[in-house]
């Protein structure tokens, strides 16, 4: 029979598989009804019930499918009758963090209580240390890999990768009408639209990307180089011009506003795609 504290490392590896693996199911199986956590993220007075707790895990699971790991490094668990507590470090980050800050670690705290004969999370911590990310301009060279890697996706016809850093709440000033965009969703089917239509090849380019990052807040602009390979052959190529602003959330960079234009004359009533730097 494994002892207390075997049950509840057991418990704790599986719901940090269960992360790892986005199955939200299998997150919160083991966890109280009134469960409480204390996230990274606000709010600040924590989330409190268990459907609360589950709305919170599909952003992170998002921004987990760019590639980051959520593993357990270190566990130690205390057990007392009806009542543990357990304390861990993970690795959770993505590639580009780790090459940055390689000893980051998320830092947890459960606290459990026995219920119905069995051991139930009834309350989570999760926090960062806070560190100078930009003391060698990573903040920046992380937002520059995000738009390599967006234009990578769009090669690669690669809607979902495309999608990958884009917030839930992202507000979007794009080429066509409406006069704005609303919400992830919305964006996502421009960019199915503009992948244009099969065995038609794409390719995205930023040649002069600036960028500006503080503390959680990065804006970046630049000149957007679209070249559509047609299936005779010729190639179309098009520019315009792009603002976009990114907040720091879970740890990661994600797009919340994006503004794109092409200059347009209004007395001859037309925009100009072919402007060139």
């Amino acid at each position: 029979m494994p002892t207390d504290e075997e049950q509840i490392r057991d418990l704790i590896e599986r719901w940090a598989e269960a992360v790892h693996r986005g199955d939200m199911n299998g997150v919160v199986a083991d966890h109280a009804d009134d469960i409480v956590m204390f996230d990274v993220p606000p709010p600040y007075e924590g989330v409190r019930g268990i459907e609360s707790y589950r709305r919170m895990w599909p952003p992170f699971f998002r921004w987990q499918a760019q590639g980051a790991v959520f593993e357990i490094e270190t566990l130690d668990v205390t057990a007392g009758g009806d009542v543990a507590f357990a304390h861990a470090l993970l690795r959770c980050g993505t590639p580009e963090q780790f090459a940055g800050n390689p000893e980051n670690r998320l830092r947890l705290t459960f606290g459990l209580r026995r219920q119905g004969g069995r051991w139930v999370i009834a309350h989570e911590h999760h926090s960062f240390p806070i560190v100078d990310t930009d003391r060698d301009g990573g903040a920046e060279q992380e937002v520059r890999r995000l738009h390599q890697r967006w234009c990578e996706a769009t090669a690669a016809r690669d809607l979902d990768g495309m999608m990958a850093a884009v917030a839930d709440d992202v507000v979007s000033y794009e080429h066509e009408e409406p006069l704005r965009y609303l919400g992830a969703e919305a964006v996502r089917e421009v960019c199915r639209r503009n992948l244009g239509a099969p065995g038609v090849a794409v390719s995205l380019d930023i040649p002069d990307l600036k960028v500006i990052a503080r503390e959680d807040l990065a804006v970046a602009w630049g000149l957007n180089h679209v070249r559509i390979k047609q299936t005779d052959g010729r190639f179309l190529s098009s520019w315009s011009r792009g603002t976009r602003v990114f907040e720091r959330r879970d740890g990661a960079w994600v797009m919340i506003h994006q503004h794109l234009s092409v200059p347009y004359d209004p007395g001859a009533g037309e925009a100009d795609t072919d402007s060139r730097p």
